[in-house]
């Protein structure tokens, strides 16, 4: 026999009918096991109309922040004065340009690295005191190294003089020395009018002697300090894979330690002395970090910065393509090392 709709079992009207009906012949025990058996069917009824209408909403977590950055903020007062000393092309070039360009031209004596991506080795040539800062990757150039070299640079033309490759933008010029890539800055810029830039013709003049100086000037991929040795395991499981470059050195009795392959570098650079954090000054302000006096996160930069006494130390990590570099990473990173700086 088939129950009409108004009948049916599962809709509440339809329960009274029947209980109604079924009464006269029903003892008083079942007439209410069926009052109970409506009540829940009801009830169960109501509950699917409820969690119908009234979803639960999980809240969805936000975007990671991932660091977009070229290499990662810089100790103040880095220019060669103090830092590592062995070959770079600034001190090779002096005598030549002196000659060239008919002007004073003299060089820092030592470098540094920015644990950029990628790792550029640094010197200062000063030329009739205008300040050329000029950087030659430390391990072999990859397709995309002077694209990223030129980011947020402007406006780019080709620098056919120089090389087929080379390229040229009012802040600086990039170009390929065998599987090195270079980039040429100067303070002022090229061609800016400016008191301290360098017309074309002299960026150009000391491209071509970097150039021809490049091969001779190469630096060890390998240049280590003891005391980095302390992060050493959380920096490779950081990069994942064996460390294909190592940047260890002292300026002024402050440690800077980094380790880099092609596609990750991480960084640890101790500075002394350092009036201000300027990583603080931007707006909305830094997050803080549990760790120094203060000490701020940083996840767009890849970076921890914390003041400690008189020590200002940095830990960043870098990767491309970029990924998200968490503040416990960075904090397991400088971990180790920390005895050292609270001393």
């Amino acid at each position: 026999m088939v129950i009409p709709p108004a009948l049916d079992l599962f809709s509440r009207d339809a329960g009274w009918v029947r209980i109604r009906r079924t009464a006269a012949r029903l003892g008083r025990g079942a007439l209410v096991g069926a009052l109970a058996m409506l009540l829940l069917t009801a009830g169960c009824s109501v509950a699917r109309r409820a969690d119908g209408s009234h979803p639960v909403t999980v809240p969805s977590r936000p975007p990671a922040v991932v660091p977009t950055v070229i290499a990662p903020p810089q100790a103040e007062g880095l220019d060669g004065t103090a830092g590592a000393p062995g070959p770079q092309v600034c001190t090779a070039i002096t005598a030549k340009l002196t000659a060239d360009l008919r002007v004073p031209v003299t060089a820092q004596p030592n470098s540094w690295n920015d644990g950029g991506l990628p790792a550029l080795d640094l010197c200062t040539l000063v030329v009739q005191d205008r300040v050329v800062t000029i950087g030659v990757t430390a391990l072999p150039r990859q397709p995309d190294s002077l694209d990223r070299l030129l980011k947020g640079a402007g406006r780019v033309e080709p620098l056919t003089e120089l090389s087929p490759d080379a390229r040229i933008t009012e802040s600086r010029l990039v170009f390929t020395v065998g599987d090195r890539g270079v980039r040429i800055t100067p303070t002022g810029g090229i061609d800016r009018s400016t008191a301290d830039g360098i017309d074309r013709a002299k960026a150009v003049a000391i491209a071509q002697a970097t150039r021809a100086a490049v091969p001779k000037s190469l630096r060890n991929a390998r240049q280590t300090d003891a005391a980095c040795q302390l992060s050493n395991s959380p920096a490779e499981q950081f990069i994942g894979v064996q460390v294909q470059l190592r940047r260890d050195y002292r300026m002024h009795g402050a440690l800077t330690c980094i380790w880099g392959t092609y596609d990750a570098t991480v960084s640890i650079v101790e500075a002394f002395d350092q009036p201000t954090i300027p990583e603080a000054e931007q707006t909305p302000p830094p997050r803080l970090a549990p760790i120094g006096q203060p000490g701020y996160y940083l996840p767009e930069l890849g970076e921890l910065v914390f003041r400690l006494g008189r020590r200002v130390v940095r830990v960043t990590g870098l990767t491309n393509p970029p990924r998200e570099v968490s503040l416990a990473t960075l904090k397991g990173i400088v971990d180790p090392m920390m005895p050292l700086f609270l001393r």
